[in-house]
């Protein structure tokens, strides 16, 4: 019986060889050229990663670092994804199962008579049953469990990368605001100076009642201003509420200009992003998980080898009564080969290695959405850097000509038209580059998510 058992596992040692039923997945290791455009392939060298910093280091600010903390607390999408791992994990060890033997208790008792004579007998077995793994079924399966169990955990990670994202771009949203707030308020309190100066010329003799009037449509308008900026604090404040899991409240935060990345902006070797990014690991996950399907499929043509037995007490053997202490024990083997449902594996291979395919097609779309994503990071942070100084050049010189179209028209040189439209346009530049500045760091923070950036572990 051994050598049989042994000649067996040695064919279909060979022919498995030859089939391609048991092989392993082999992870993809090349991507489309140039996947990252020709802006992030000029940065791209031997530098640090900066996705290989720690999402505490790479965000700097102490009120952001404790809402982080507090979201990925709370976030309700973080804790449905750990219980999605709980339940891959349970499918996983279930496949593990598979291939131990499974053993039942049946005990059974009977009343007989025999000529006149009562008989009583029992039966105490226990039967196991195993089957044998020759085909690679059983192992296709563990390993198709363990890549959707791998494809958990990186939709987790997934999951975590997106909520740091969003609580800091929100977070850094609101900075933007109050700073735009706050150079809106002290817009309208100059325009209220200022309505009151010209008050002042015109009842001297100096300005006309048109020019107050238009004084104060503008300061108007600013306030009004004002009063939109609150609404869009209050509701960009309920926005991070909702990413934290908590009802609508204020955050304390720090201050726009007060915002510093001390890091090395590179992108890193295509590699280095492939390995960072959690949705292109899914990607691939799935891939596997077709690819072991397809497996599968193959090895569902071969016969199955199940091997059961029996062992236990009983006191009646082939006879009517015996010794009640008798062990017994019973053994068989069971080859089950499909026959008429060929046609049936056959359409099922097939639609496993559509599956694949499609998976495959996923998979390098998946790689190109990355790229585009690293892309446009890159190229929206370039281009803040590059207007960050002529914000600043534009704003020095619209103060200097609004203290001076001020002063001439104090002198009676000038109308108040241009005074009003040196400092409306010195408050439009103001508002801009607190915006550039904003899109500069939000640019920052997508490249970041977009290199694989926010590993938990």
């Amino acid at each position: 019986m051994i050598r049989i058992q042994k000649f067996i596992v040695l064919s279909a040692t060979l022919l498995l060889s030859g089939c391609g039923i048991y092989t392993k997945y082999e992870p993809q290791a090349t991507v489309p050229e140039n996947l990252y455009g020709e802006e992030v392939a000029s940065l791209s060298g031997d530098t640090t990663n900066i996705a290989d910093i720690s999402w505490r280091d790479f965000f700097t600010d102490p009120y952001l670092q404790k809402l982080i903390e507090r979201g990925l607390a709370q976030n309700t999408d973080v804790l449905t994804a750990g219980l999605r791992i709980e339940e891959v994990r349970a499918s996983l060890l279930s496949a593990k199962l598979a291939f131990l033997p499974s053993f039942s208790l049946a005990p059974q008792g009977a009343l007989g008579t025999v000529d006149g004579q009562m008989s009583r007998t029992y039966t105490l077995p226990v039967t196991a049953s195993w089957e044998i793994d020759i085909f690679g079924k059983l192992r296709n399966a563990k390993r198709q469990s363990q890549a959707a169990y791998a494809q958990s955990e990186d939709y987790q990670q997934a999951v975590y990368s997106n909520l740091i994202a969003n609580i800091a771009n929100t977070y850094y949203t609101l900075l933007m605001l109050d700073e735009q707030l706050e150079i809106s308020r002290q817009t309208a309190h100059s325009w209220e100076e200022t309505v009151s100066s010209t008050r002042a010329l015109m009842d001297a003799g100096l300005a006309d009642e048109t020019a107050v009037s238009q004084m104060e449509a503008t300061y108007y308008e600013v306030q009004n201003s004002v009063y939109d900026l609150e609404e869009q604090v209050s509701q960009v404040e309920n926005s991070l509420s909702l990413l934290l899991a908590e009802t609508p409240r204020s955050y304390p935060r720090g201050k726009l200009p007060e915002q510093v990345f001390d890091v090395q902006l590179s992108t890193g070797i295509p590699l280095q992003m492939l390995s960072q990014r959690p949705d292109v690991r899914m990607a691939e996950r799935q891939l596997e998980q077709a690819f072991y399907a397809t497996n599968r499929a193959n090895a569902a043509f071969y016969p199955s080898i199940t091997l059961s037995g029996s062992a236990g007490w009983t006191n009646s053997v082939g006879s009517l009564i015996t010794n009640p202490a008798q062990f017994v024990t019973s053994a068989l083997a069971a080859l089950i080969q499909p026959l008429f449902n060929r046609g049936t594996l056959i359409g099922q291979r097939r639609i496993a290695k559509a599956q694949q395919e499609e998976a495959l097609l996923a998979f390098k779309q998946q790689l190109l959405n990355a790229g585009a994503e690293v892309n446009d990071a890159l190229v929206s942070l370039q281009t803040s850097m590059r207007k960050k100084e002529n914000f600043h050049q534009q704003i020095s010189a619209l103060e200097r000509a609004y203290i001076g179209t001020s002063l001439l028209m104090e002198n009676g040189n000038i109308t108040y038209l241009e005074v009003l439209t040196a400092r409306q346009s010195l408050l439009s530049a103001q508002l801009l580059q607190t915006a550039n500045q904003f899109k500069e760091i939000q640019s920052i923070v997508n490249l970041y998510q977009a290199l694989g950036g926010g590993q938990i572990h």
